[in-house]
């Protein structure tokens, strides 16, 4: 699955805040973990600063069930885009692509993910997390942006 293809689950909202404001919260791994629902840590692996071509691990529980995802940035504009590809045991997981937009006050986040595990990888892969997809795809990003005072 490419960028070109629909993405997999998006979903957008408007913050009465500072486009680079809000791409230093995106593209700081420590509070983007302690934000996400899963990942209970994120570090720089190679690099150690957002750039094409940089290297984070996510350390992910569910439950019982803990795994590694190792995630390579492929876009990085202040301000405007962060996006990376997720790898588990070298298979290919998902895209995550975050693009800001500025408006009149403030701008508008949209958050997307592509799913890119092979058809083979689905099933155990749900085990460790079932319904990842569609509780992206019902969820209002507003919480994370709460929990930052940007809203």
């Amino acid at each position: 699955m490419s960028q070109q293809d629909p993405a997999s689950a998006e979903a957008s909202i408007d913050i009465d805040a500072d486009p680079a404001a809000v791409y230093a919260l995106i593209t700081d791994l420590p509070t983007l973990a302690s934000l996400a629902e899963e990942t209970q840590a994120m570090a720089w692996s190679k690099g150690d600063s957002v750039a094409p071509g940089a290297v984070f691990k996510g350390q992910n529980r569910n439950g019982a069930k803990t795994w590694t995802t190792t995630c390579t940035v492929t876009d990085a504009e202040p301000g405007r885009t962060f996006a990376f590809d997720v790898r588990s045991l070298a298979v290919p997981v998902a895209h995550w692509r975050y693009d800001i937009v500025a408006g009149e006050r403030g701008c508008t986040v949209t958050e997307r993910t592509w799913d890119n595990r092979p058809g083979w990888f689905r099933k155990p892969a749900s085990m460790a997390t079932p319904t990842w997809l569609e509780d992206f795809a019902n969820a209002d990003m507003s919480w994370v942006f709460d929990a930052t005072g940007l809203v």
